[in-house]
């Protein structure tokens, strides 16, 4: 299936590891030039480097920390310089939160707002006008199953997931006159870096490799009984932001394996 990406430019935050990596590699791999950024410089200039290296196209590596405004708006400006235009931004940057509602600080909820919902807006505000200048363009926010069927021990991660799903399809109300299309993706389990640094003390506790930890977690959970890899995630977002996914917008979808327990 050709998904008429080659050329496109492509924007993907949080994207030297896991979902976000995979999903640089996806739009590279289909032709799309692509900006990645992260917390780290090195990173990103590595993993951009590797991109160029490995699909032959324009590929840059940017260090901004989301959360940080001025970081936001020196990386558009790279972008803008570096490629000349913006077709597709994939909000990708965000971790799971790990605290509780009673005993985190107004500091710590401001955070995890800025993180997985501000910078969403912030960025999105700054590359529609650059999408109705070229005709149009796709906005696409990772959120998570937790949005919708919120994880116990996270409860400020499945808060603002929430938010951002609303938010997606506000933005999408707003925009879609100008043929821009606004998605919302709700990933459940996904082998990533984050999960396998999270589980490998609960593991060792137990006796078992991190592996071993994981299925068990995945069989208990999912009805597909295992976690998905990255790239599983990321052909779903670059079939999302193609035209033959020209029909799908303010819409929220779920990769997760059965997990959420009701229709949707």
């Amino acid at each position: 299936m050709e998904l008429n990406l080659k050329g496109k430019i492509a924007v993907v935050t949080g994207a030297t590891k896991g979902i976000g990596l995979a999903t640089a590699r996806g739009f590279a791999a289909e032709g799309a030039h692509v900006a990645i950024c992260s917390r780290t410089g090195k990173e990103a200039e590595a993993a951009a480097e590797k991109i160029k290296t490995d699909y032959g196209v324009k590929c840059i590596g940017v260090q901004a920390d989301v959360v940080n405004s001025e970081d936001l708006d020196k990386f558009i400006k790279e972008v803008m310089a570096s490629l000349g235009g913006i077709d597709i931004l994939i909000n990708n940057a965000g971790l799971g939160s790990d605290e509780k509602i009673i005993s985190s600080t107004d500091e710590r909820w401001q955070y995890w707002w800025d993180l997985s919902v501000m910078a969403a807006i912030r960025l999105s505000r700054a590359v529609v006008p650059v999408m109705k200048k070229r005709g149009g363009g796709v906005i696409t926010n990772l959120a998570s199953i937790c949005g919708k069927q919120p994880m116990f021990h996270e409860p400020i991660y499945d808060t603002v997931k929430a938010a951002l799903v609303m938010m997606s399809k506000c933005l999408s109300n707003e925009i879609m006159q100008d043929n821009i299309r606004v998605n919302a993706v709700n990933p459940g389990l996904v082998k990533t870096p984050a999960w396998m640094d999270h589980v490998t003390e609960d593991a060792a506790a137990q006796g078992l490799s991190v592996d071993q930890f994981l299925e068990n977690i995945a069989k208990e959970w999912t009805p597909i009984g295992r976690f998905a890899e990255p790239e599983e995630v990321a052909d779903f977002i670059v079939f999302l932001c193609s035209e033959r996914a020209s029909y799908s917008v303010g819409s929220s979808y779920y990769i997760d394996g059965g997990w959420l327990k009701v229709t949707n």
